[in-house]
């Protein structure tokens, strides 16, 4: 079983920061429900187990897609979904839609998810709820361990190696891509 989510990172709080050109493109600003705030910085996509390793990552602008998102780390690592037939991936509200879930069960990965407002309740609903606290706290020790929110960092150029880096060291695997829409990924 594998969770999946993404978090906000936040790349800076003043209005100097945010016209910086050199992140100018490349942070965004979007609203995050889950923390009740804006945001001006990217997004860190993730797929881990339930005891908290990564299996996959991406960083992305704020306003990815997170559908697209999964998709494209799924398409940077083949062998990874090819290795898990039939693994089941819990996400959020945000990972809806039929194409999306015909595109998974393609895959051989199922999705179990919250139904959305207006549809019927789904399958696996009575597991969200107590996943919720562990999803979060695997997103705050990851963010911790790549000091993606303390980086100080003035450049997209200046982040992607010490990501990449930290997390090869983390996951001992090395293996991560930069994509030319500018999304981090790794496994």
């Amino acid at each position: 079983m594998w969770l999946l989510d993404s978090t906000p990172v936040g790349c800076g709080c003043s209005r100097e920061t945010a016209r910086r050109p050199d992140l100018a493109g490349w942070a965004q600003y979007d609203y995050c429900a889950s923390h009740s705030r804006y945001f001006w910085g990217l997004r860190l996509h993730l797929v881990c187990t339930l005891d908290g390793p990564p299996i996959l990552f991406a960083l992305t602008g704020a306003k990815a897609d997170e559908r697209e998102t999964l998709r494209d780390m799924l398409d940077a690592a083949p062998d990874v979904a090819a290795a898990h037939r039939g693994q089941t991936i819990i996400a959020d509200k945000n990972y809806y839609g039929r194409e999306f879930e015909h595109d998974l069960a393609d895959r051989h990965l199922q999705l179990l998810r919250p139904a959305r407002k207006e549809e019927a309740k789904r399958a696996g609903a009575h597991l969200f709820k107590p996943l919720r606290q562990v999803i979060e706290s695997i997103n705050q020790t990851l963010k911790g361990q790549l000091d993606l929110e303390r980086h100080r960092g003035k450049s997209p150029a200046g982040r992607r190696p010490a990501s990449c880096a930290e997390s090869s060291r983390s996951q001992q695997q090395s293996g991560t891509t930069t994509k030319p829409d500018n999304r981090l990924c790794g496994h």
